[in-house]
């Protein structure tokens, strides 16, 4: 079989399919534009691509013989999956592995828009330390705060667990409850969006992107929460409305923002750089040597499951193809 590679991994991670499939990998640390995928893939058997790649229904008539899409990544709207399962092409994903990863930038997120960690890092450096003094250069305490987390996935449940080491009560909205005995393990209480907007002091989005969630939240829900809240999002960019958060953060309608991940990747929305009481982190959410590995093997192990006839151990689609 043959497969095309558009992210550059190493012989350690492609070992597996090595021996019996042949390979174009793409050599560099910068994604393939879509003319090369375009050119790449017309003869190719199975796909692996990253969430930068967009695979459309253009995209796969370009290859007849295309069978399989390993994505490297959980995310998937990249790819339009409905084109793929008409075509009896199989998809996989890579959840799990970058659960603990993403949780902890999460919080990192978290601690670092709430203690300024990032504009007293840039004082210091410029050599803006002053005097000390008790009322100058505050933050907000993390500690017994209360943490509302839209969507409890895996990832979502894996941020509970951390917070419940800063003591901290937690709300959550789902599409549907969770398991009692879950929740008693997490502590977390479910309400409806209203009211954890209203209730928490850090509201932290965890949902999966689709015509539910885009831009769930926006200027009515921004204006739900306490002027003293702050928002997270590592999920994916469009759930949120980038420029009614700006508004809102210029407004001072909440405190403040901590993003990995932006509607218009890598492009942000005007003003929001300007803005110090945001953190702003490069969509690195899984960005751990030890996850990007966990990642490339287990998209190894799909496509090579799907160049073979067998079902991926993530396929999104298997009883539609």
């Amino acid at each position: 079989m043959k497969a095309l590679v558009t992210a550059n991994l190493s012989q350690e991670i492609l070992s597996p399919l090595l021996p019996d499939h042949d390979l174009v990998v793409n050599p560099n640390d910068f994604p393939m534009s879509h003319d090369e995928i375009l050119d790449g893939l017309r003869d190719k058997d199975g796909l692996l691509c990253t969430i930068s790649d967009r695979i459309s229904a253009e995209v796969m008539d370009c290859a007849p013989n295309l069978r399989m899409i390993a994505n490297f990544g959980v995310g998937y709207d990249n790819i339009d999956l409905s084109a793929a399962s008409a075509r009896g092409i199989k998809v996989s994903n890579t959840p799990g592995v970058l659960t603990d990863s993403t949780a902890d930038l999460t919080f990192a997120l978290i601690l670092a828009v709430a203690r300024r960690v990032v504009e007293g890092d840039g004082r210091n450096r410029a050599k803006q330390w002053g005097p000390w003094a008790p009322f100058v250069f505050l933050g907000t305490e993390v500690t017994g705060k209360t943490l509302g987390i839209i969507g409890l996935g895996e990832i979502g449940k894996a941020v509970a667990r951390r917070a419940r080491g800063f003591r901290m009560p937690i709300l959550y909205h789902n599409r549907r409850k969770i398991p009692e005995n879950q929740e008693l393990e997490l502590g977390a209480r479910y309400v409806d969006l209203k009211t954890l907007l209203r209730e928490s002091d850090f509201v932290s989005l965890h949902v999966s992107l689709n015509d539910q969630s885009r831009a769930i939240i926006g200027t009515s829900e921004l204006a739900l929460m306490k002027p003293s809240a702050f928002i997270i999002n590592v999920s994916r960019g469009p759930v949120m409305d980038e420029h009614a958060l700006v508004k809102a953060l210029i407004d001072k309608t909440i405190a403040g923002a901590g993003l990995d991940v932006y509607e218009k990747e890598p492009q942000l929305a005007a003003g929001l750089a300007d803005l110090k009481n945001t953190v702003l982190s490069p969509h690195m959410g899984s960005a751990t040597l030890e996850t990007r590995i966990a990642m490339g093997k287990l998209a190894v192990a799909n496509l090579l499951a799907g160049l073979s006839g067998q079902k991926p151990p993530n396929c999104l689609n298997w009883s539609i193809v």
